[in-house]
């Protein structure tokens, strides 16, 4: 396989590539200026959630050089038999990024999705982050409103 086909290979984490997924999650947060606990916390908190069977993560690449992940989450809903699915994070190595990587990683999400019987994925986007709609318009994933473009809000609150 030459070098691009091995970085855009994808697999399911478990809970051995905990430091892998913490780490990438850290420099995504990190580059898009997000506040984010250090490495080794994410790493900790991955170690737990990569054994549930209502989290799953994508790997790209491998454990020495990963290319990308993707982080979903399933839950209950009362539209379908089987869970909804959330895409939380996709983040692509950023040098490597118009390889096809994020398309790879996007399609086994899809793919593990459908296998543990979700019948739809929400991906929240910000209004303003253009590439990343139209990334995701060109892979089947429309607005909520098809051709209608608003800001959705999200509430939070720490405890």
């Amino acid at each position: 396989m030459n070098e691009a086909g091995a970085s855009r290979a994808v697999r399911r984490a478990g809970p051995a590539d905990a430091a892998v997924v913490g780490r990438l999650l850290f420099d995504f947060n990190t580059e898009f200026e997000a506040a984010t606990p250090d490495s080794d916390a994410l790493s900790a908190r991955f170690r737990e959630l990569l054994g549930r069977d209502d989290v799953i993560v994508m790997l790209s690449g491998d454990t020495e050089a990963p290319t990308g992940f993707a982080f979903l989450t399933l839950r209950p809903t009362p539209y379908y038999v089987g869970p909804l699915a959330q895409l939380e994070e996709l983040y692509v190595v950023p040098p490597l990024r118009n390889g096809g990587i994020g398309t790879a990683l996007l399609s086994a999400s899809v793919e593990a999705v459908s296998r543990a019987g979700s019948q739809e994925m929400h991906i929240g986007v910000d209004e303003v982050d253009v590439d990343t709609r139209r990334f995701y318009e060109r892979h089947g994933f429309v607005n909520i409103e098809a051709g209608a473009d608003y800001r959705m809000l999200l509430y939070t609150r720490e405890f």
